[in-house]
């Protein structure tokens, strides 16, 4: 079953007025675009194409992943997402409590974990992931340690054991935090690299924000087009800013850090987030063959598959064991004889093997491809 499906693009404040009209070859509404949602999610639900309802009314039981393209203009919120279990518990709780699912006080939309990939389009895509080791924080900090106000970071900022301890401080806005925030902003006028980059950037957009100094003790990365981050459960995150292709498990439950107005429970963020320093977390592909790559992460609600170049002009044959999203983002492909022009997206249900081919890009989200030949 070859199903078109559509959606309009939601509007937060750091959304691009332009990136996802660009990408997709649409009409620009003039105001943010942030996210396409392509599935089934309760949220923004994908309208079916020459019919009446949505995606969701279609999908029988529930669509495991959701496909989104995103276009920050601005940095999201310092954010992380909870484990199976956290959800599950969470979700309960707060229904329990009588808490409405519209509340900006709802930490838990769903019962569902929400890990993610990005897939970077723009050059470049930055972005801030996961904490990194003391000692790397420590040293940026060397030059500007003769500034008093830098002293309580640094007292406390010891070992990697300490980064809970020095995330409370910050999130919680202790004693002498709002001075740091201001010696921090100072430092960054001067400083060079990525991390640095990152201060700048969040200083004019968030004046006065803990989540300013917070990045410093995270990774901050700056991807090229075709890289991936993957951000499993407890990973601390932002987007600062750039275009790509977002796929996770189909859940809306977003724990917050900073870097946004919205609410911010930090004893509930304290129980997700994971305080091991961690590598940036990319995601290295498997290459079958020329022009296609398989983005696979240690959990079974998505695959991404993207297919250009070399492949897209010839036929590659994807096996697939459950329900996929297919967007071409260039050009024009065929799936098994159904054409899918730029800026236009497929559900596909009931189909083993999906034969693509034609002259364009495109992304395939599924729940089961293991290999194309």
């Amino acid at each position: 079953m070859f199903v078109e499906i559509t959606n309009t693009p939601r509007e937060y404040a750091w959304g691009s007025t332009s990136a996802i009209p660009a990408l997709l070859g649409t009409a620009p509404s003039g105001r943010p675009e942030a996210e396409l949602w392509l599935g089934a999610h309760s949220g923004s639900p994908s309208r079916l194409v020459g019919r009446e309802g949505t995606l969701a009314e279609l999908v029988p039981g529930r669509l495991p992943f959701l496909l989104k393209v995103l276009a920050a203009a601005s940095n999201l919120s310092l954010q992380a997402h909870p484990s199976a279990e956290q959800a599950l518990e969470g979700f309960a709780a707060e229904n329990a409590a009588g808490v409405p699912l519209d509340s900006p006080e709802r930490n838990y939309k769903d019962a569902f974990h929400k890990p993610e990939l990005i897939y970077a389009l723009s050059d470049p895509f930055r972005a801030l992931c996961g904490f990194r080791p003391v000692a790397q924080t420590r040293a940026l900090l060397v030059p500007v340690s003769g500034d008093a106000r830098m002293t309580p970071l640094l007292d406390r900022l010891v070992d990697d054991s300490s980064l809970r301890a020095v995330f409370e401080w910050l999130i919680t806005r202790g004693p002498g935090v709002a001075e740091l925030v201001s010696a921090v902003v100072e430092a960054g006028r001067h400083g060079e690299g990525l991390a640095w980059d990152a201060v700048r950037f969040l200083a004019d957009r968030n004046p006065g924000d803990p989540g300013i100094v917070i990045s410093l003790l995270l990774n901050a990365v700056s991807l090229s087009p075709g890289q991936v981050l993957y951000l499993p459960a407890g990973n601390i995150h932002a987007y600062l800013e750039g275009l790509g292709i977002e796929l996770m498990a189909s859940s809306d439950n977003v724990l917050r850090g900073g870097l946004t107005p919205k609410h911010v429970d930090v004893a509930e963020l304290l129980k997700v987030l994971d305080f091991r320093p961690l590598p940036v977390p990319y995601l290295a592909p498997e290459r079958p063959q020329p022009g296609v790559e398989v983005f696979r992460p240690d959990v079974a609600d998505f695959v991404l598959t993207v297919v250009s170049g070399d492949a897209a002009s010839g036929s590659v044959a994807v096996p697939l064991t459950g329900p996929a999203i297919a967007l071409c983002t260039r050009g024009s492909v065929s799936l098994s004889g159904h054409e899918l022009e730029r800026g236009h997206a497929l559900y596909l249900a009931d189909e083993s093997l999906l034969e693509v081919s034609g002259d364009g890009m495109l992304f395939l989200a599924s729940t089961g491809a293991r290999q194309v030949s």
